[in-house]
C-alpha cells in the first residue's frame, strides 16, 4: 500500500434532503474516521427502481448507459471528504443477487471502467456496497466490509444470494458487525469465514450533554420508525398503562412510517391525544437535543441489529428503558442498572409498564448515568471509533 492514506468509501445508504436519517451511520463513520486521513472519498450508489418490462427497461439502461459518466460530480461531504453521488437503476425485484450484481455494474459504468483509485476501500452492506467495491477495486487493493442489515436473514434465504454473499466474504479483506446478532447470523451460516468476523462500533456523538440529570421519568420519547418491528403499538398502550397513574406524563414519537394513521388512531382510542406528539422524523443532528429535553427514552423495538438511539441517549445523560432487542443488550452489557432498565420481548405491553415502574422506584439512587455515560463513551465517541478503523486499515502503530 502507498504511504497515502486515501481511503473510498462504498455505501448504498447516505443522507440526502429527502431521507435525512438514511445512512446517517455512514455519514457519521466518515467523520470519524476522516482525521488522520489525505483524503476521502464516498461513492453513494442509490437504488432506484424502474420497470422490469423488456422495452421500457432497454430505453432506461441505454439512458443509463449514456448518462451517468457526465453526471458523476464531485459535492463537498462532512469532515473535507468527497462524495460521489450516482443512481443505480433496478428492474423491481425481491432478487437480492439481482441487486447486488446492479449496483457493480452502475459503478463500473459511472467510473468509465476504471477501478476505484484509493488502495484502501470501506464498503457498507457487504450484498450492495461490498460486491461493488470488490468488483471495481484495483489489483492488490484491500476491501473491508461493515453489515448494518437487518434484513440480512432474508438475503441468505435466497440461494443466489447466498452463494454470492459466500464469494464476498471469501474476497475481503475483513467484515465487521455492528451488533450481536449479526454476528451470530453470519457465524452460522458462513463458519468458514469467522476468521474474518469482528465487531466495528457505529460512531455516536458525545459533545452536547445536558446540564443534569433528569429529576423524574415523566417526559418520555420515542426515536424509531413507524414500523412493525418497532411495536409503536405495544409502547402506547404500555404508557396508556402508566399515564392512567400519572397523568403529567408525556410521550412524543419521534419517526416516520407506514404505521403512522393506524398508531394515531390508536392514540385517540386510548384516550391520549392531549400526552402524545408525533413530530415526525428528525434530522440526525437534532437528536441530541431532543434527547436532553426529554426525561426517558423508550424503545419497544422485537430487534436491532445495534443500539444507536440508546448510546445516543446515554450520551445525552438521559436514562433508558428498552427492551432485549439483540443490540441494546449488548450495548448495556455489564451497566444495565446504571443505565436505566432492559426488558424482555415480550406480546404483554403490561410487561414494559411493569419495567417502568421498578425504574422509577429506583431512579436516581440506583441509577448511575456518569458511569454508564463514560462506559459508553470510550467504546462509541467519534475519536475511539476512527481510532479503531485506522487500527484496522493501517495496524496497531497508527
Amino acid at each position: 500500500m502507498s504511504e497515502r492514506r486515501h481511503v473510498t468509501v462504498v455505501t448504498p445508504w447516505y443522507p440526502d434532503a429527502q431521507r435525512p436519517y438514511r445512512g446517517s451511520f455512514v455519514q457519521a463513520m466518515v467523520e470519524a474516521v476522516a482525521p488522520g486521513l489525505d483524503s476521502v472519498d464516498v461513492y453513494h450508489l442509490d437504488g432506484w427502481a424502474v420497470t422490469p418490462e423488456p422495452g421500457k427497461l432497454a430505453r432506461v439502461r441505454d439512458l443509463q448507459h449514456r448518462l451517468l459518466p457526465r453526471a458523476l460530480a464531485p459535492a463537498p461531504a462532512v469532515a473535507g471528504a468527497t462524495l460521489y453521488r450516482l443512481p443505480v437503476v433496478i428492474e423491481r425485484s425481491r432478487d437480492h443477487a439481482l441487486h447486488a450484481r446492479r449496483h457493480a455494474e452502475w459503478l463500473r459504468v459511472a467510473l468509465d471502467g476504471e477501478p476505484i483509485e484509493s488502495d484502501l476501500i470501506h464498503a457498507h452492506v457487504p450484498m450492495y456496497g461490498g460486491y461493488a467495491a470488490l468488483e471495481n477495486a484495483r489489483p492488490g487493493a484491500r476491501v473491508y466490509l461493515t453489515e448494518h442489515s437487518s434484513f440480512l436473514a432474508d438475503v441468505l434465504a435466497q440461494q443466489d444470494a447466498r452463494a454470492l454473499y459466500d464469494e464476498i466474504l471469501d474476497r475481503c479483506a475483513g467484515i465487521f458487525v455492528v451488533g450481536e446478532p449479526l454476528h451470530r447470523l453470519i457465524g452460522e451460516v458462513f463458519p468458514h469465514h469467522t476468521g474474518k468476523l469482528a465487531y466495528i462500533a457505529n460512531p455516536i456523538d458525545f459533545t452536547a450533554q445536558r446540564p443534569g440529570p433528569p429529576t423524574a421519568l415523566r417526559r418520555w420519547l420515542s426515536v424509531a420508525g413507524l414500523i412493525e418491528r418497532k411495536r409503536i403499538d405495544h409502547l402506547l398502550r404500555a404508557f396508556a398503562d402508566c399515564q392512567a397513574e400519572d397523568p403529567d406524563l408525556t410521550l412524543t414519537l419521534a419517526g416516520e412510517g407506514e404505521l403512522r394513521r393506524g398508531l394515531l388512531a390508536l392514540s385517540a382510542e386510548l384516550g391520549l391525544e392531549d400526552a402524545v406528539e408525533f413530530i415526525g422524523a428528525v434530522e440526525p443532528g437534532d437528536v441530541p437535543g431532543l434527547m436532553a429535553d426529554h426525561d426517558l427514552l423508550v424503545h419497544t423495538s422485537r430487534h436491532e441489529t445495534f443500539g444507536v438511539v440508546v448510546v445516543e441517549a446515554l450520551a445525552a445523560g438521559t436514562p433508558v428503558l428498552v427492551t432485549r432487542s439483540g443490540g441494546s443488550d449488548q450495548v448495556l452489557e455489564g451497566i444495565e442498572d446504571d443505565a436505566g432498565q432492559l426488558v424482555d420481548v415480550v406480546d404483554d405491553p403490561r410487561a414494559f409498564a411493569d419495567a417502568y415502574r421498578s425504574l422509577r422506584d429506583r431512579y436516581p439512587e440506583k441509577v448511575d448515568l456518569p458511569r454508564a455515560r463514560a462506559h459508553l463513551r470510550a467504546k462509541y465517541a467519534y475519536d475511539a471509533v476512527g481510532a479503531h478503523h485506522h487500527r484496522i486499515w493501517f495496524g496497531a502503530a497508527s
